[in-house]
């Protein structure tokens, strides 16, 4: 019933629920960061990518100057972004995270895509002027590992991992690590459990985290952003599956509980993102019941594989599929 932390390798904990906060803009992100620590919240997720780190910063250091909060009660990820996936990189792009979250250092650092992109300014996706997406094609994830590692080293990031590598990656940069990946940080919801991945990193001691853990309601527009059709985004709605409707219904709980819990009681972080106070609250409040193993099987048997999952080259088109490195063609 406490599943309150997982445990890494090196014996750090991550808290199991922590706050999303991608698709979370500046305006709103303070709020939410507030409203989830004000309910017990620890773990705060967010990205170089999201252009949010510097509002997160300044909810963060209101907590920590009241003295209401140390920072060693709180675990904070970031990521480097895909334009910085080069050994040389590393190090500049986590000094501007730390710089906008107005830390010395984060509880976690991610690499945030196996696909790397060239660097042009401070654009997040470069593209040429015909709009196609400008991919480092070199890009070489044994030498980027050695720069993350050097980001453990200088103290910056007490432990680092992934954010959408499939199998095949991670067992590339396993073999060549001095620092071992700590974390996995994947899509995984009710259609899409990734159970061969979330099996293959279990037995590699790398923890994993479900990033649209209630099925993204928002996706549809950030597939929008990227000048595609959103109907192309698979229309999944796990928080309305008649089955979630039933155990919800018989424990008194929401769908959105539901689902968290059944990803947490298989020893999976999740980060379900809100702006909204009262269902940030909600979304924390999974602590005092507990699902039977005949409600995990009822739910287990909902996941549709790959054609559950939400993001891969259908929805993302060419962003990451013409690189060497494109993840989502692999098993797992």
């Amino acid at each position: 019933m406490a599943l309150k932390d997982v445990v890494f390798y090196n014996g750090q904990k991550m808290p199991i629920v922590g706050l999303g906060t991608w698709q979370s803009s500046v305006e709103e992100v303070v709020g939410a960061v507030d409203a989830a620590l004000e309910a017990g919240y620890r773990h705060i997720d967010t990205a170089y990518m999201y252009q949010n780190e510097a509002a997160i910063g300044k909810a963060l250091k209101k907590w920590l100057d009241s003295g209401r909060l140390k920072r060693e009660d709180l675990f904070i990820v970031t990521k480097l972004p895909a334009i910085g996936n080069r050994k040389e990189s590393v190090e500049k792009y986590l000094k501007r995270s730390l710089a906008a979250l107005q830390l010395d250092y984060v509880d976690l650092y991610l690499i945030h895509h196996p696909v790397g992109f060239l660097e042009r300014g401070e654009e997040l996706w470069p593209t040429d002027a015909s709009g196609k997406f400008l991919h480092d094609k070199n890009t070489d994830h044994v030498s980027l590992w050695k720069g993350m590692e050097a980001q453990v080293d200088a103290g910056r990031a007490r432990s680092i991992g992934l954010s959408n590598f499939n199998s095949s990656q991670i067992k590339r940069i396993v073999k060549s690590a001095r620092i071992q990946p700590a974390n996995l940080q994947v899509e995984l919801q009710l259609y899409f459990q990734q159970r061969e991945l979330a099996a293959f990193c279990n037995a590699l001691d790398i923890t994993v985290c479900a990033y649209s853990p209630i099925g993204s309601p928002g996706s549809a527009e950030f597939v929008k952003k990227l000048a595609k059709d959103s109907d192309s985004v698979p229309n999944l709605k796990p928080l309305t599956d008649p089955v979630v409707e039933k155990i919800a219904k018989k424990h008194k709980k929401t769908a959105a509980q539901v689902l968290l819990r059944h990803i947490m009681q298989k020893g999976i972080v999740v980060i379900p993102k809100s702006i909204n106070p009262a269902r940030i609250k909600q979304n924390f409040d999974v602590f005092d019941f507990e699902l039977s193993a005949e409600e995990m099987q009822e739910l287990n048997a909902l996941d549709r594989g790959k054609a559950g999952r939400m993001f891969d080259n259908r929805t993302l088109g060419t962003m990451f599929a013409d690189h060497p490195e494109e993840p989502y063609s692999a098993d797992y």
